[in-house]
C-alpha cells in the first residue's frame, strides 16, 4: 500500500456517537466511498498479499464487504460471493449453506449464508471485510468455506484490531490497525 492510500485513509475516516443509549463511538468510513482515488487503489492493496496464493473467488459479508469484495474481485480478475445476512433483506433464491458466528464484540451472533451453486470444492477463498474487530464473522464465513469444500486462504480487511495471535490463526493481514486512525 501506498504512502498516500494510508493518509488518506486514516484523514477520511470517522468515529460517530449514535446517540443515547450507545455504549460506544460507531466507525464511519464513507468517506472512503465518497473518493474516487481512494476506490480505485483499495482493491488492490487489499488483494497484494494474496495474489501469490492464487484466490479463485472473493467472498465478504453484507454490508461493507458488498463494496470491498468487488474491488478486491476486480483487482484479482475472478469473482465475487456476497455471504447475506438473513435481515438484510437480499437473501437469493436457491439453495444456502448457512453459518453462525460466535459472539462479536456486542456479544451478537450474527449468520450468514452463501448460496449452494456459488461456493465448492476447488475454490481458493480470499475473505475481504472492512474492519476485524474479534474475527467473528471471519470465523463464520471460514466455516461457510469448510462446508462448502473451499480451501481458506485468509482474510484481506482495511483495518486491523484483532489480537496477534489470532490475527494469525485466521489469516488476517490488514492495510491499518485501529491504532492508526483517530482516537475514538
Amino acid at each position: 500500500m501506498t504512502a498516500e492510500l494510508r493518509t488518506r485513509l486514516v484523514e477520511l475516516f470517522n468515529w460517530v456517537d449514535p446517540g443515547p443509549g450507545s455504549s460506544h463511538l460507531i466507525s464511519d468510513a464513507s468517506g472512503w466511498w465518497r473518493d474516487p482515488q481512494v476506490l480505485a487503489r483499495l482493491g488492490p492493496a487489499l488483494v497484494t498479499p494474496f495474489q501469490a496464493a492464487r484466490p479463485t473467488v472473493v467472498v465478504a459479508p453484507a454490508v461493507t464487504g458488498l463494496i470491498l469484495g468487488p474491488l478486491a474481485a476486480t483487482a484479482l480478475g475472478v469473482g465475487f460471493v456476497p455471504a447475506h445476512k438473513p435481515g438484510d433483506g437480499r437473501l437469493p433464491a436457491g439453495p444456502l449453506t448457512w453459518a453462525q458466528s460466535p459472539p462479536d464484540f456486542r456479544g451478537r451472533q450474527v449468520d450468514l449464508a452463501v448460496r449452494d451453486d456459488r461456493l465448492g470444492a476447488g475454490d481458493r477463498v480470499l475473505m475481504v471485510d472492512d474492519w476485524v474487530a474479534t474475527g467473528a464473522q471471519v470465523r463464520a464465513v471460514r466455516d461457510l468455506c469448510t462446508a462448502r469444500g473451499a480451501h481458506w486462504l485468509g482474510v484481506a480487511a482495511v483495518v486491523v484490531d484483532l489480537p496477534a495471535e489470532v490475527a494469525a490463526d485466521l489469516g488476517v493481514r490488514g492495510l491499518l490497525t485501529a491504532d492508526d486512525l483517530p482516537a475514538a
